[in-house]
């Protein structure tokens, strides 16, 4: 980061100024994704049931937001120097960003195994590979320059870097806010849910069913399941959990049961957002 931030100085380039300005953001996120791994870890308590686990979908959301906000600054100065190009010293640029894209491979290598199932990691990875990315385009911009004496080169890489940036850290963005909002995960589909809880032997009905994220790799499940009382509840429960387990990988399953002339007075929420009233009364003031 310093040596692209004098660099950038010295040879007038946007797009290692850009690019070191990101490493900046990547210090404090890397530093924000380790401490939000090490708060998440803290064990439950009486005021936080749940732990601190959404500290690292917090994390993950701050990081896309600061590197959006980043490249939002990158491409105005890009639209400024593109009407006139200042003096850029090409080979100071090209050399320099050769070497922020090897320590840039490095920290991706290292980084890579877990950021697939860990939208805090995914995040932290997704600095460092617009980092890497950004010292291709400065490389390809510096070429041009001393190749060509194309000056305008270093504004447009440094369009680039932004758009490549925007573009994943919008993906992460939208990933972290349907956590946030207790939205289904996306690699879940919640009518396949209701069908195989449905298909198990002895279900009558389901409803309240709803299917959502604690933190990166952990769903939980909750639901009101109708049943056939020819059946023991412990051995039901047991059914379903084999089930969904099996076929979608969650584990954590908060299930009320209930017999056929169960009457509920609570308000519901449906799949689509609406209220839903079990009992007729309650259907009735509603109306009313």
């Amino acid at each position: 980061m310093i040596a692209e931030a004098v660099g950038g100085w010295l040879a007038n380039s946007l797009a290692l100024i850009a690019d070191a300005g990101h490493m900046l953001t990547d210090t404090a996120a890397l530093t924000l994704t380790l401490g939000a791994i090490w708060f998440a870890s803290r064990p439950a308590t009486e005021r936080k049931t749940y732990g601190y686990y959404r500290l690292e979908i917090l994390a993950a959301f701050i990081n896309a937001v600061v590197l959006v906000l980043l490249s939002l600054w990158v491409i105005y100065e890009a639209y400024e120097r593109w009407s006139a190009p200042p003096e850029v010293k090409g080979l100071e640029l090209t050399l320099i960003a050769i070497g922020g894209l090897i320590i840039n491979l490095i920290g991706a290598w290292l980084l890579h195994s877990d950021h697939k199932d860990d939208l805090n990691m995914h995040g932290a990875w997704l600095h460092v590979i617009g980092d890497a990315l950004g010292s291709v385009t400065a490389i390809a911009a510096g070429v041009l320059i001393v190749g060509f004496g194309w000056l305008w080169a270093d504004a447009v890489s440094s369009l680039l870097i932004s758009l490549i940036i925007i573009y994943g850290s919008w993906n992460l963005i939208r990933e972290t806010i349907n956590v946030l909002l207790e939205g289904t995960p996306a690699h879940i589909n919640i009518a396949e849910v209701e069908r195989a809880i449905l298909e198990t032997e002895n279900v009558k009905a389901v409803h309240d069913l709803h299917v959502w994220t604690i933190t990166s790799g952990m769903e939980a499940l909750s639901a009101h399941v109708q049943y056939d009382e020819t059946i023991a509840q412990p051995e039901l429960l047991k059914r379903l959990r084999k089930r969904l387990h099996d076929e979608f990988g969650i584990d954590h399953l908060t299930i009320q049961m209930e017999t056929p002339d169960f009457e509920e007075e609570n308000v519901h929420f449906c799949q689509t957002g609406a209220h839903c009233f079990e009992s007729k009364s309650r259907e009735k003031a509603f109306n009313s």
